[in-house]
């Protein structure tokens, strides 16, 4: 190896260094959940391969692997479910009540649970 050979390689090396770990920050929440639910006890680590495992391999999964977040994100939810920790309907609850409170926050306001106006359905739309 040259030189030149030699510098391309310590700058490819060099470059994923400061790269972001994580494209988004829901990304290392999820990441950091499954670890401290692992820590908890709540299930083994090959369970968690197993779940994590079969959510990768089904059809339709990215090739390049962009979507592999997702798919982490989809085998916790189905380890709490299986666990009887939250179930589907607890887990699409909850994610429903997020989104209505991010709706109604105010941009570069942090989104806050608290401010969840609550389902609108029978009360004549999003504002009562």
């Amino acid at each position: 190896m040259n030189r030149r050979e030699a510098n391309s390689r310590a700058a490819m090396l060099s470059a994923g260094v400061d790269a972001p770990v994580f494209a988004e920050p829901w990304q290392a929440e999820a990441f950091a959940m499954t670890v401290a639910l692992h820590d908890k006890g709540l299930f083994s680590w090959s369970e968690w391969a197993e779940a994590l495992s079969a959510e990768v391999k089904k059809p339709g999964a990215a090739s390049d692997g962009h979507d592999y977040y997702e798919h982490w994100l989809a085998a916790l939810e189905k380890v709490l479910s299986a666990k009887g920790v939250a179930g589907k309907g607890d887990v699409d609850a909850l994610a429903a009540a997020w989104e209505r409170a991010a709706h109604v926050t105010p941009h570069g306001k942090p989104i806050l649970l608290e401010n969840d106006p609550g389902p609108t359905e029978g009360r004549g739309g999003p504002t009562g």
